[in-house]
């Protein structure tokens, strides 16, 4: 149903601020820019900053993952220690490092099989809902499938075009929170199979396909392959 993942997009309170840090820390490229938000080039995906000028919002304290080749994981390291107190998880198969940007969002940064450049796209988002068994419900309708559960706190890890986390409210990894209000574009074959599936009530028609609202006030933007 969903074929891939187009964009993530923040909020942010200074574009000016943001987009020096993420041109400056992270290299990554401005694809376009105006007085309302910056769309950079993360590898195959965008991340949008935007000005909290309108409906949909960009995601407030959003954790997000960026994946690295592995073996450009320890440059990263060893170029984000000297100015970011950073913290590292050792998840066996792989490694991240966690830091934040000027507004809040965890940003990490994990060694992965992807190809490409230093930064070769997002492959992580992470959510915060209000009931987490009502959200799964919700996005495995989408096409996501779950993977992990939380034995101590009210999380769970689902695969699709992304991997997706869902969490009640609580910290994560480096204090990190589920974002708020966080807007994601996807691609989807048939955007209207997908307002199908969730309902008229739920979902608006945009250029190009659909916008639906989750239970929790996320968007999803979605929009047709090409």
């Amino acid at each position: 149903m969903l074929s891939g993942l187009r964009w993530l997009a923040l909020e942010v309170k200074y574009l000016d601020r943001g987009r020096e840090f993420y041109e400056t820390v992270l290299d990554l490229p401005v694809r376009e820019a105006n007085d309302e938000e910056v769309v950079f080039e993360a590898g195959d995906h965008a991340l949008v900053l935007r000005r909290p000028h309108g409906v949909p919002r960009g995601g407030v304290h959003t954790h997000y993952a960026l994946s690295t080749p592995r073996a450009r994981y320890d440059d990263w390291y060893d170029r984000l220690s000297a100015d970011f107190d950073l913290v590292e998880h050792d998840f066996g198969a792989s490694r991240s490092l966690y830091f934040y940007d000027p507004d809040g969002n965890c940003v990490e940064i994990g060694g992965t099989d992807a190809d490409g450049g230093a930064i070769a796209g997002i492959f992580e988002i992470v959510l915060e809902v209000e009931d987490v068994g009502r959200a799964e419900r919700f996005y495995a309708d989408l096409g996501f499938e779950t993977r992990d559960r939380g034995t101590n706190r009210p999380r769970i890890r689902m695969s699709g075009p992304f991997d997706l986390e869902l969490w009640e409210p609580h910290l994560g990894i480096a204090d990190a929170r589920g974002g708020v209000h966080v807007d994601i574009g996807l691609r989807a074959d048939d955007p209207t199979a997908v307002r199908r599936t969730v309902g008229e009530h739920r979902v608006e028609a945009v250029e190009s396909g659909v916008r639906i609202r989750d239970p929790d006030g996320h968007h999803l933007t979605v929009v047709a392959d090409g």
